[in-house]
């Protein structure tokens, strides 16, 4: 559930944030965020509010956004405002978090008609705004959100009513160290890709009065969280060059790239569930990889996320990036997990392995050529033996 938690008040706090600068008739369109798994409880808060639009659950895997990006340098100061409100906040929506099944099968679904290149457009937004959050409220939001996922119990997958708090308040700093503009950006980038029938659909399944009252302290909060808001973003990282890993990363992407040309980059296999794996034991990967997240290099982060910024810009109708920006996403990459001890990098892989059936690869292995594929995992071996000698 608490990997949700981050789109669920990102996409609130855009909404309720609109009734100030937007027009009348703009103030009724609502936000929406491409994880799957925020649709749940922003569109139930935000039904009463929202007119015929809804809010867009993130493809989430957060991770999303949770995990996220961000720049070096000190963390505002926000005194005890934030966490003051995230208390009353809580105290009012947990009624309603309660009721919320977070494990429902239903945020694995596009929230609309499936248009991924459309989605990959609010994910890029989504990933500068992540890049611009201060690190190490970053890393602290991504530390309550690995403590949440421990106590989480019942039948409906909710954590516990401290852990909520913590979570809320804990976001609520993330967000108020990134420019309006750039929240504001997520939000005008994922309304179009929303069926308007979402909201009604998805407060009918909880009470209606306690996703009203949920929503109400959260027009109180996000005030608070404006308050304490920061005018503009920081500078961007710093990219190491001329090191090992750059270089394996070239030869890396040289080796892959023709693989990489006969993937399906449009295709909805990637946001269906993994056969077999229940909610709960995906979640525990989740927070593998959310530890891993949070042990990442703040720099390092940052500019790995700006890389996927720049790749995305350069995607063709087929969703390919090119093979420069390809390969600077890899350099990226390799360095970021670099930053991070070996074993943290073998809980993430492990977790996954266990919850991916055999089936899964042979089943993308057969859609492309496969000698195509094994020069891929060859470069792949070689490049991950540079990434481990320089691993910390």
């Amino acid at each position: 559930m608490v990997k949700k938690c981050y789109g669920f008040w990102l996409k609130l706090f855009c909404r309720a944030r609109s009734r100030s600068i937007f027009r009348p008739s703009e103030d009724r369109s609502a936000m929406a965020n491409i994880s799957k798994v925020i649709l749940a409880l922003v569109a139930v808060v935000a039904v009463r509010h929202l007119g015929q639009r809804a809010f867009l659950p993130p493809v989430g895997r957060m991770v999303a956004p949770a995990t996220g990006v961000a720049l070096m340098g000190a963390a505002p100061v926000f005194a005890d405002e934030i966490g003051d409100a995230a208390k009353k906040l809580s105290e009012a929506s947990y009624p309603f978090a309660k009721e919320v099944d977070w494990n429902n099968g239903l945020f694995l679904q596009a929230p609309g008609a499936f248009k991924p290149l459309e989605a990959l457009k609010a994910i890029d937004k989504m990933i500068v705004m992540g890049a611009q959050a201060d690190p190490k409220l970053l890393k602290a939001a991504a530390d309550a959100h690995h403590k949440a996922i421990g106590s989480i119990g019942g039948a409906n997958g909710v954590t516990s009513k401290a852990d909520w708090e913590a979570v809320n308040a804990a976001l609520g700093r993330v967000i108020a160290s990134v420019p309006e503009s750039t929240v504001m950006d997520v939000y005008n980038s994922v309304s179009s890709i929303t069926d308007p029938g979402v909201p009604a659909y998805m407060k009918s399944l909880v009470n209606g009065a306690d996703a009203d009252a949920a929503y109400s302290a959260f027009l109180t909060f996000k005030d608070v969280v404006k308050k304490n808001q920061v005018a503009s973003a920081g500078a961007s990282a710093t990219v190491p060059s001329g090191d090992k890993i750059g270089e394996a990363a070239k030869k890396l992407s040289d080796a892959s790239y023709p693989f990489l040309k006969e993937i399906d980059w449009t295709s909805d296999l990637w946001i269906k569930p993994l056969p077999g794996a229940s909610a709960s034991q995906a979640l525990k990967a989740v927070d593998k990889a959310i530890v891993m997240g949070s042990a990442m290099d703040g720099n390092l982060l940052k500019a790995a996320a700006e890389a996927h910024h720049k790749a995305i810009g350069s995607i063709d109708g087929k969703g390919l990036t090119s093979a420069a920006d390809y390969e600077a996403v890899n350099a990226a990459l390799g360095r970021v997990v670099a930053s991070v001890p070996a074993s943290k990098v073998m809980d993430v892989y492990n977790a996954f392995a266990k919850l991916t059936n055999p089936a899964v690869p042979n089943k993308i292995f057969s859609t492309v050529n496969s000698l195509d594929a094994n020069a891929a995992a060859k470069a792949f071996y070689e490049f991950k033996d540079v990434v481990k000698a320089a691993q910390r």
